[in-house]
């Protein structure tokens, strides 16, 4: 078989710009070791710069590397997997719930010479935390979905570049976060973002014209709240505009003195949609008139992304398996493209980890059947585009030879969790090892139960949401309880959370659960909906149905800790460990 091969990993060449942001980096690590560089302000620079503390430790970060609107290919994952095989431990790369990629453990020394190699395949750290515009997120099937109402890549490009460095996002009250979506269902999450973008079309005086329903003020965290309308219709030239003004607005209203009050949600608590709304479509008119920051002469391409089928060479006949392994990963990893004969391949990055060896098999098949296209998702995914469906066979094969076809993608056995007390600073319990736990109750059929494949199970180590708990049909996240005198790991189990296009339906806490007791409790819960819904009632209407109270009463058998069993008392994932209540500094309002 013959293939077209792309070129070889293209070093791209640093900016002057870039190269006075790793020096910068050096001189402040000496100043730092020196004692001439404040602790403080050396952490609030490098948040700026993607970098992040490590629990318990005081030389070691996580580096957050944004993939803006999760646009990757098999060179950048090639030299991502350089980059974790030569500075992270474990070597392997996190894929965040935001479309980022994080690693783990890097000394400090190091930093410098990881964010280059990482400019350097044309990625950046920069603003991937810290009181900035993060990393803007998208639908992670646009350009190739079949309901999309148009392409919103080049939007979400275009917002990440103009806001990426811009002085207007650089010192912010807090972090803010932008998401677009194409498609009538809800991929990016729209809901939950401080500025949300869905597209629209609408036909003015008898030409049809681009546009977006724009949201603003949603966020997760301890107290979520949902976006809300900014417009009905705001036409795709007034985007860049309007999202600015969003920002102006909140760079000058939100809460600097208190950050537990200071995300833009809050603001719009404090005023109402109705005050909102005024303020930003009157700081957009100013923006317009003075021509403030770098509007207008920043426009927006929407074919820039236009993309042609890639040129693979395959055999005349590909036979296809009749295997169950090989059935079941078609049914659920496969979706068909709107572009005819190409399918998107979901590839299942288990707890959202992807390891070294694999990278680079993923790069390899990416290259060999779709010229290098790939995506990252919220899911904590990737996603192989373009692939020929008559190839499937093949890049199945080569998937399962790379431990890398594991199917149920974004189906119920698909957990989506945090990194947890592994390594994040105020992280309570460890929901890898939660998510490891739940794992094997889906291996006796549950997982291919059809009434519960849209149930979706999202794990955080603590109240804050970096797992998405609020909005899972059972969601957990870490806390702590006194039992006999001793500090016992739990989760609060939340129930009923959801979003869609101009909703998002938190969930509603429900039990206190030891952390040990929690897989058994879930398997209750999901064999209880499965027995006793009605047909075609899905999981939340089923707990709406039932009551609150009555899935108290059912779960609250696992509540209890068996006094005679010492383990009840530890963490999952950190067995053999006398769990402590503990919870550092938190960096993310440095």
């Amino acid at each position: 078989m013959s293939v077209t091969q792309t070129p070889s990993a293209v070093k791209h060449t640093l900016t002057a710009v870039q190269e006075a942001e790793l020096k910068l980096f050096e001189e402040n690590i000496r100043a730092l070791d020196s004692g001439t560089l404040d602790s403080d302000d050396f952490r609030r620079f490098r948040l700026e710069n993607g970098i992040y503390g490590i629990r318990n430790t005081t030389d070691e970060h996580m580096v957050r590397i944004k993939i803006k609107w999760g646009n990757l290919n098999a060179d950048q994952l090639d030299a991502l997997a350089d980059i974790a095989e030569t500075y992270a431990t474990p070597k392997c790369a996190h894929v965040t719930t935001r479309q980022a990629i994080q690693m783990h453990h890097i000394k400090r020394p190091e930093v410098p010479a990881l964010l280059r190699k990482v400019a350097e395949c044309g990625l950046t750290t920069r603003e991937a935390c810290g009181n900035t515009v993060r990393n803007v997120t998208a639908c992670h099937f646009a350009g190739v979905s079949q309901e999309e109402v148009f392409d919103v890549r080049p939007y979400a490009q275009a917002i990440a570049d103009y806001f990426l460095r811009n002085p207007v996002g650089q010192n912010l009250p807090r972090k803010f976060k932008f998401a677009f979506e194409g498609c009538p269902t809800d991929h990016a999450r729209v809901g939950i973002h401080d500025f949300g973008a869905v597209a629209k079309m609408r036909e003015i005086n008898g030409i049809k014209v681009r546009g977006f329903q724009c949201y603003v003020g949603g966020g997760l965290g301890a107290t979520p709240h949902a976006a809300q309308l900014i417009e009905d219709f705001t036409p795709e030239d007034l985007l860049i505009p309007t999202a600015e003004a969003v920002v102006r607005i909140f760079d000058r209203h939100g809460n600097r003195k208190d950050k537990a009050r200071a995300r833009i949600k809050f603001v719009l608590k404090d005023w109402g949609i109705a005050k909102m709304r005024e303020m930003i479509l009157e700081e957009r008119k100013i923006a317009l008139l003075t021509r403030s920051g770098r509007y207008p002469d920043f426009k927006v391409n929407p074919h820039a992304y236009d993309e042609a089928p890639p040129k693979v060479d395959l055999p005349g006949v590909i036979p296809e398996p009749k295997d169950a392994g090989f059935v079941r990963w078609k049914l659920t990893n496969v979706k068909r493209q709107k572009q005819a004969g190409y399918a998107s391949v979901l590839v299942r990055c288990l707890l959202g980890d992807i390891y070294v060896p694999q990278m680079h098999a993923l790069a390899a098949i990416a290259r060999r059947y779709s010229e290098g296209r790939l995506r990252t998702a919220i899911t904590q995914n990737l996603v192989l585009q373009w692939v020929p469906e008559k190839a499937l066979p093949l890049v199945y094969a080569e998937l399962l030879k790379a431990g890398l076809a594991e199917p149920n993608a974004e189906r119920v056995a698909d957990i989506t969790r945090c990194p947890g007390a592994d390594t994040c600073q105020i992280a309570i319990t460890h929901s890898k090892g939660l998510a490891a736990a739940l794992t094997p109750i889906f291996s006796n059929g549950l997982s291919t139960a059809e009434d519960l494949q849209d149930i979706k199970i999202k794990i955080s180590g603590c109240f804050n949401s970096c797992g998405q708990h609020h909005i899972a049909d059972i969601g957990f996240y870490g806390s702590s309880k006194t039992v006999d005198g001793r500090d016992v790991p739990h989760y609060v189990m939340l129930l009923g959370g959801y979003t869609q296009e101009g909703v998002a339906k938190f969930g509603r806490p429900t039990l206190q659960i030891p952390a040990k007791r929690v897989p058994e409790a879930t398997k209750a819960l999901l064999h209880f909906y499965h027995e006793k819904h009605s047909p075609n009632e899905i999981f939340r209407d089923f707990i709406e149905r039932v009551g609150h109270p009555k899935i108290k009463e059912l779960l609250q058998e696992f509540t209890i800790i068996p006094s005679n069993d010492p383990k009840m008392y530890e963490d999952l994932g950190a067995e053999g460990v006398s769990f402590k209540m503990e919870m550092g500094k938190g960096e993310c309002a440095a």
